[in-house]
Protein backbone atom coordinates (compact mmCIF):
# COMPACT_ATOMS: atom_id res chain seq x y z
CA UNK A 1 0.00 0.00 0.00
CA UNK A 2 2.71 2.33 1.33
CA UNK A 3 4.69 1.64 -2.76
CA UNK A 4 1.73 2.32 -3.91
CA UNK A 5 1.41 5.87 -2.45
CA UNK A 6 4.56 7.05 -3.53
CA UNK A 7 3.94 5.75 -7.33
CA UNK A 8 1.11 7.87 -7.01
CA UNK A 9 2.75 10.74 -4.89
CA UNK A 10 4.85 11.45 -8.24
CA UNK A 11 1.65 13.39 -9.81
CA UNK A 12 0.96 15.13 -6.19
CA UNK A 13 3.65 18.08 -7.32
CA UNK A 14 2.01 18.98 -10.35
CA UNK A 15 -1.42 18.93 -9.22
CA UNK A 16 -0.72 20.68 -5.91
CA UNK A 17 1.06 23.55 -8.14
CA UNK A 18 -2.65 23.42 -10.27
CA UNK A 19 -4.56 23.82 -6.96
CA UNK A 20 -2.49 26.45 -6.02
CA UNK A 21 -2.37 28.78 -9.16
CA UNK A 22 -5.99 27.51 -10.47
CA UNK A 23 -8.75 27.51 -7.87
CA UNK A 24 -11.31 25.44 -8.67
CA UNK A 25 -9.44 23.25 -10.19
CA UNK A 26 -11.26 19.62 -10.72
CA UNK A 27 -9.86 16.81 -12.64
CA UNK A 28 -11.83 15.71 -15.78
CA UNK A 29 -13.24 12.38 -13.60
CA UNK A 30 -14.98 14.55 -11.05
CA UNK A 31 -16.67 16.98 -13.59
CA UNK A 32 -20.14 16.06 -14.59
CA UNK A 33 -20.48 14.52 -18.41
CA UNK A 34 -23.60 14.45 -20.31
CA UNK A 35 -24.22 10.16 -20.40
CA UNK A 36 -20.73 8.19 -20.39
CA UNK A 37 -17.97 9.99 -22.17
CA UNK A 38 -14.49 9.52 -22.18
CA UNK A 39 -12.37 12.20 -20.50
CA UNK A 40 -8.57 11.65 -21.55
CA UNK A 41 -7.93 8.27 -21.37
CA UNK A 42 -10.84 7.48 -18.38
CA UNK A 43 -14.58 6.93 -19.02
CA UNK A 44 -16.63 9.08 -16.47
CA UNK A 45 -20.18 8.10 -16.23
CA UNK A 46 -22.53 11.02 -15.89
CA UNK A 47 -23.31 12.30 -12.46
CA UNK A 48 -25.91 14.60 -10.96
CA UNK A 49 -23.83 15.77 -8.46
CA UNK A 50 -20.89 18.18 -9.98
CA UNK A 51 -19.09 17.90 -6.30
CA UNK A 52 -19.37 14.50 -6.52
CA UNK A 53 -15.79 12.34 -5.67
CA UNK A 54 -16.21 9.07 -7.53
CA UNK A 55 -14.02 6.95 -9.65
CA UNK A 56 -13.96 4.26 -12.71
CA UNK A 57 -10.34 3.29 -11.62
CA UNK A 58 -8.85 0.94 -9.21
CA UNK A 59 -6.95 3.75 -7.63
CA UNK A 60 -8.25 7.13 -6.82
CA UNK A 61 -6.65 10.09 -4.90
CA UNK A 62 -8.24 13.70 -3.64
CA UNK A 63 -5.91 16.44 -2.63
CA UNK A 64 -7.75 19.06 -0.02
CA UNK A 65 -5.32 22.04 0.46
CA UNK A 66 -6.18 23.37 4.10
CA UNK A 67 -5.68 26.67 5.16
CA UNK A 68 -2.90 26.19 7.84
CA UNK A 69 -5.73 28.09 10.85
CA UNK A 70 -8.10 25.58 10.22
CA UNK A 71 -5.75 22.21 10.71
CA UNK A 72 -7.20 21.66 13.83
CA UNK A 73 -10.84 21.88 12.07
CA UNK A 74 -10.26 19.43 9.37
CA UNK A 75 -8.43 16.87 11.30
CA UNK A 76 -11.19 16.77 13.88
CA UNK A 77 -13.68 16.24 10.82
CA UNK A 78 -11.11 13.62 9.50
CA UNK A 79 -10.64 11.43 13.13
CA UNK A 80 -14.72 11.75 13.62
CA UNK A 81 -15.00 9.91 10.03
CA UNK A 82 -12.45 7.47 10.88
CA UNK A 83 -13.85 6.53 14.50
CA UNK A 84 -17.82 6.52 13.18
CA UNK A 85 -16.33 4.43 10.17
CA UNK A 86 -14.50 2.19 12.45
CA UNK A 87 -18.02 1.73 14.34
CA UNK A 88 -20.12 0.60 11.74
CA UNK A 89 -20.50 -3.59 11.38
CA UNK A 90 -21.86 -2.94 7.56
CA UNK A 91 -20.06 -4.93 5.20
CA UNK A 92 -19.76 -2.42 2.21
CA UNK A 93 -18.75 0.53 4.62
CA UNK A 94 -16.00 -1.18 5.97
CA UNK A 95 -15.37 -2.08 2.60
CA UNK A 96 -15.07 1.83 1.64
CA UNK A 97 -13.15 2.44 5.26
CA UNK A 98 -10.27 -0.91 4.33
CA UNK A 99 -9.28 0.97 0.96
CA UNK A 100 -8.93 4.67 2.49
CA UNK A 101 -6.18 6.20 3.75
CA UNK A 102 -5.60 9.64 4.41
CA UNK A 103 -1.53 11.21 4.76
CA UNK A 104 -0.69 14.36 5.63
CA UNK A 105 1.93 16.02 3.35
CA UNK A 106 5.17 17.18 5.43
CA UNK A 107 5.95 20.31 2.93
CA UNK A 108 3.12 22.87 2.18
CA UNK A 109 1.73 23.97 -0.69
CA UNK A 110 2.94 27.09 -2.81
CA UNK A 111 0.73 29.18 -0.54
CA UNK A 112 1.57 27.68 2.38
CA UNK A 113 -1.65 25.53 2.89
CA UNK A 114 -1.41 22.16 4.67
CA UNK A 115 -2.09 19.36 2.19
CA UNK A 116 -3.51 16.27 3.03
CA UNK A 117 -4.07 13.03 0.50
CA UNK A 118 -6.96 10.76 0.71
CA UNK A 119 -5.34 7.45 -1.33
CA UNK A 120 -8.14 5.13 -2.44
CA UNK A 121 -7.44 1.86 -2.98
CA UNK A 122 -9.48 0.24 -4.57
CA UNK A 123 -11.62 2.00 -4.73
CA UNK A 124 -15.42 0.94 -4.74
CA UNK A 125 -18.20 1.38 -7.85
CA UNK A 126 -20.76 3.99 -7.17
CA UNK A 127 -19.90 5.27 -3.99
CA UNK A 128 -18.96 9.06 -3.76
CA UNK A 129 -15.92 9.31 -1.40
CA UNK A 130 -16.60 13.14 0.16
CA UNK A 131 -16.10 13.11 3.74
CA UNK A 132 -18.75 14.77 4.80
CA UNK A 133 -21.87 12.86 3.33
CA UNK A 134 -19.87 9.80 4.81
CA UNK A 135 -19.97 12.03 8.34
CA UNK A 136 -23.43 12.83 7.74
CA UNK A 137 -24.43 8.76 6.93
CA UNK A 138 -22.60 7.24 9.77
CA UNK A 139 -23.15 9.47 12.28
CA UNK A 140 -27.13 9.86 11.66
CA UNK A 141 -26.68 13.77 10.90
CA UNK A 142 -23.74 14.86 11.53
CA UNK A 143 -23.15 18.05 14.05
CA UNK A 144 -23.67 21.06 11.76
CA UNK A 145 -20.74 23.08 13.18
CA UNK A 146 -18.37 20.37 12.74
CA UNK A 147 -19.48 20.12 9.05
CA UNK A 148 -19.27 23.61 8.47
CA UNK A 149 -15.70 24.03 9.96
CA UNK A 150 -14.87 21.02 7.83
CA UNK A 151 -16.07 22.61 5.00
CA UNK A 152 -14.33 26.07 5.70
CA UNK A 153 -11.05 24.59 6.25
CA UNK A 154 -10.55 23.93 2.21
CA UNK A 155 -8.18 26.79 1.00
CA UNK A 156 -9.76 25.74 -2.58
CA UNK A 157 -11.72 23.11 -4.43
CA UNK A 158 -10.38 19.31 -3.78
CA UNK A 159 -8.58 18.14 -6.97
CA UNK A 160 -9.54 14.48 -7.48
CA UNK A 161 -7.14 12.12 -9.58
CA UNK A 162 -8.81 8.71 -11.00
CA UNK A 163 -5.62 6.94 -11.21
CA UNK A 164 -4.42 3.56 -13.55
CA UNK A 165 -1.29 2.03 -12.93
CA UNK A 166 1.43 2.54 -15.41
CA UNK A 167 4.47 0.27 -14.49
CA UNK A 168 5.42 -1.16 -11.38
CA UNK A 169 8.49 -0.32 -10.85
CA UNK A 170 9.16 -4.16 -8.98
CA UNK A 171 8.78 -5.87 -12.15
CA UNK A 172 10.19 -6.48 -15.49
CA UNK A 173 8.17 -4.60 -18.21
CA UNK A 174 6.00 -6.64 -20.33
CA UNK A 175 6.60 -6.53 -24.20
CA UNK A 176 4.90 -3.37 -25.83
CA UNK A 177 1.48 -4.99 -27.70
CA UNK A 178 3.00 -3.98 -31.27
CA UNK A 179 6.35 -5.59 -30.65
CA UNK A 180 7.27 -6.66 -33.69
CA UNK A 181 9.56 -9.82 -32.80
CA UNK A 182 12.58 -9.82 -34.46
CA UNK A 183 13.18 -12.40 -37.64
CA UNK A 184 16.68 -13.95 -38.47
CA UNK A 185 18.50 -11.24 -40.97
CA UNK A 186 16.43 -8.29 -39.93
CA UNK A 187 19.31 -7.41 -36.69
CA UNK A 188 21.37 -5.07 -37.63
CA UNK A 189 25.06 -5.67 -37.55
CA UNK A 190 27.42 -6.47 -34.36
Amino acid sequence: MVRDFLTAFVAIGATVQLTSLAPGFRSPGAQSLPGNQTAGNVTVAQTADPAAVMFNTESGMVLHAVKPASVPDYEAAIVALQDAFSKSSDEDVQRVAAGWRVWKATEPDAKANVVYVHMLQPTTADVDYRPSLWLDQLMSGAPADLLAKYRDSFAVAPSMLSLTEFANMSVAPAAPANATPEKPGNSSPR
